[in-house]
């Protein structure tokens, strides 16, 4: 599939500038993962998180990278579950970065400052 430049820019922006780790999104590539794996100790312990997050912390990155397009909430026959999976977008960026033996970029002063405009006014921009 392919995506505009803008919309792949944005969603490497979004997940440079939080604290999800590569093996999450690798992990996230074949299975969901509920959101209780990553809060608190666990989701270091489990290398997910590079720092303890709230349940609250946590849920508002993983709502951002599904605005930005990486990230689905995973469904059951009852609904919407508290498990979160790659879209293809965050699929194709995981892979590309795997192929390339890279990690999520670090990102910079500004791509800090842009992401944090844009998950304030919440504009997929």
């Amino acid at each position: 599939m392919h995506y505009p430049r803008s919309t792949i820019n944005r969603a490497v922006r979004a997940v440079a500038c939080s604290p999800l780790t590569m093996q999450l999104l690798a992990t996230m590539r074949s299975q969901s993962v509920s959101l209780s794996e990553m809060c608190d100790r666990n989701g270091v312990i489990a290398g997910y998180t590079q720092t303890t997050l709230s349940e609250r912390q946590a849920e508002d990155i993983l709502l951002w990278l599904i605005q930005v397009g990486l990230l689905r909430r995973e469904v059951d026959g009852q609904g919407l579950t508290d498990s979160f999976r790659l879209t293809p977008l965050g699929r194709q960026l995981i892979d590309k970065w795997q192929y390339q033996g890279k990690d999520i970029p670090k990102p910079s002063l500004s791509d800090r400052i842009q992401n944090l405009c844009q998950r304030w006014t919440r504009l997929p921009v």
